[in-house]
């Protein structure tokens, strides 16, 4: 699967695979830990948590999005996020999940990856659309690229972006 743009920062995709349960175990962890953090747990039990979380989420999208692709980012060979893509609708690719380490956060790879989708999305004449939670940074981001918020659920807004 080809995105364009990516090899200009580094980045390419790959089908993630059951050795990238740890990793993505990891991941998860650092996009959750400091909604965490007002909770008095010790931070094992936050872990414990956070993995059980993960295995739900995981079985959830396994399911409700069976046909996706579940895809890790990698920058320089080594594992630095995922990209979640949904594509059973005619007319939009749905974003299920994104995310990056934190190390990898803030240097314009967020960017770079939308991109990449985006240009998917205009070769094929659909949309992009992603739920977001209300307070989740990078909406800022989103708005920047020209998505705008198309519905709510609960505690989420589905925002979408369409070619000019």
């Amino acid at each position: 699967m080809a995105f364009e743009g990516l090899d200009l920062a580094g980045l390419s995709f790959r089908p993630e695979t059951p050795a990238d349960a740890g990793f993505i175990q990891q991941l998860y962890a650092e996009m959750r830990w400091q909604e965490l953090a007002q909770v008095g747990w010790p931070d094992e039990h936050k872990l414990l948590f956070l993995a059980q979380q993960c295995a739900a989420q995981r079985q959830h999208y396994a399911r409700a999005y069976y046909d996706a692709d579940f895809l890790v980012i990698e920058r320089a060979a080594a594992a630095i996020g995922r990209l979640y893509l949904y594509r059973g609708a005619p007319q939009d690719i749905r974003i299920i999940d994104i995310g990056l380490l934190l190390a990898q956060r803030n240097q314009g790879l967020g960017r770079h990856i939308l991109e990449a989708v985006f240009a998917e999305a205009r070769a094929s004449g659909r949309s992009v659309s992603i739920h977001v939670e209300i307070f989740n940074p990078a909406r800022r981001l989103y708005d920047r690229l020209g998505f705008v918020e198309t519905g709510e659920h609960g505690p989420y807004r589905l925002m979408q972006w369409r070619a000019d």
